[in-house]
């Protein structure tokens, strides 16, 4: 880091449970919020400086806005310096991750809670709705009133991957499998049922080639951390997630008429590499223990691989076959069970994400997905069209 910026860390956090929840948004900012401070005695309320808040949806199903000033209310917390929602789709527990570490690294703040929330499930007769809100994140007016849901748009890519590089059925549904039964290990996850890839093509077809486990759950849920300036932060713990690097990119707006490729995610890469280079990462294969990456379709996983620099384009459905993304792989990819596993609450994916690594770092998980010795995590989110990566890079020792 420059000499006018400052080492911070994510020093722990907490889940509400996941899943299709008998519960309003204020209750899982409550959950998410309480389970953060249990998890870290020695924060409470009062020491929160800066609130971010990662959201996608209330409006449309809590018919709420405005709402970082609500959780600071429920959550007891009187915010000195910074209240702010994030939204940026599928991204915006990232976001919201993002801005609170620039604004302790720049000095502004000390202690900031960064709480992602979504309230998804409103009943099985407001599906249709919640389908075609998610399709807002398209250009509406071209894409979205036209059919082009997540389903069928992921399809195209698998389709095309297929294509291009003979990816096969089967190595899809290695990665739902592989993250599915790492999920069955995760106490919070939506889906704790472990699964074998006959299972994967045995569940309904929803938009060919992708079965009904290829694609992630609608998912009610909340995830928080605390992120703390290093003089904090070791008053804490011994034992953080500190972030190294941080990289975004995008390309083409929302419409898919911009898209640069259909097989792949050029932006992911050129995020990534951003992240990289502040961290001094110069082989990511060999030097990221464990990547959190957005998984919201089997195939999003397999791209990812060769985007985020594990393998060459095209060798992603071969990396899993060779198992060289499991928890006793080369890189240890979605050990919590991903979004196929653990569901999908929009704001809250980025922040679980980067818990998962801070537990990681301090054994905290159980042991049948603990990452031996883990020393480095990334986290990955795609939003929208897929037009927009974010990418974190997180170090047990800072730099």
């Amino acid at each position: 880091m420059s000499a006018t910026t400052r080492n911070v860390a994510i020093v722990g956090g907490g889940h509400a449970d996941w899943g299709e929840r008998n519960a309003t948004w204020k209750d899982l900012a409550q959950e998410g919020g309480k389970a953060t401070f249990d998890a870290i005695p020695d924060v409470g309320p009062e020491d929160i400086e800066g609130l971010f808040v990662g959201t996608v949806q209330p409006e449309r199903f809590a018919y709420q806005s405005h709402v970082a000033p609500m959780v600071a209310e429920l959550l007891g917390i009187e915010v000195t310096e910074m209240t702010a929602r994030t939204e940026l789709a599928c991204a915006s527990g990232q976001a919201a991750l993002r801005y609170a570490w620039l604004a302790i690294a720049a000095g502004q703040l000390d202690t900031a809670l960064v709480l992602g929330v979504e309230k998804m499930n409103l009943g099985r007769d407001y599906v249709p709705e919640m389908q075609g809100s998610m399709a807002n994140v398209l250009d509406r007016e071209f894409d979205g009133v036209n059919g082009l849901a997540a389903p069928p748009f992921f399809a195209w890519y698998a389709q095309r991957h297929m294509y291009e590089y003979g990816t096969t059925r089967e190595q899809l549904s290695l990665v739902a499998a592989k993250n599915k039964s790492n999920a069955a290990k995760t106490d919070f996850a939506q889906f704790r049922k472990e699964i074998d890839p006959a299972d994967v093509l045995e569940s309904p077809e929803i938009a060919p080639p992708l079965h009904l486990f290829d694609c992630s759950g609608i998912t009610d849920g909340a995830a928080g951390v605390i992120l703390m300036s290093e003089e904090k932060a070791r008053e804490v713990t011994d034992t953080a997630a500190w972030i190294t690097g941080s990289g975004q990119s995008s390309m083409a707006g929302n419409s898919i008429n911009n898209l640069p490729s259909f097989s792949g995610w050029p932006q992911a890469r050129k995020a990534s590499q951003n992240a990289y280079d502040q961290a001094g990462i110069e082989d990511p294969l060999e030097e990221i223990d464990i990547a959190e990456i957005h998984d919201c379709f089997s195939i999003s996983e397999i791209i990812e691989y060769e985007e985020l620099g594990f393998c060459e384009r095209g060798e992603g459905g071969q990396f899993i076959e060779d198992g060289r993304s499991h928890i006793d792989g080369d890189v240890a990819v979605n050990p919590r069970g991903g979004l196929l596993g653990c569901g999908h609450p929009l704001g809250a994916t980025g922040v679980s994400q980067a818990l998962e690594v801070t537990h990681q770092f301090q054994g905290e998980v159980s042991t049948e997905r603990q990452v031996d010795d883990p020393e480095t995590g990334l986290i990955h989110n795609l939003s929208g069209s897929g037009s927009v990566h974010s990418v974190m890079t997180l170090a047990r020792d800072p730099q």
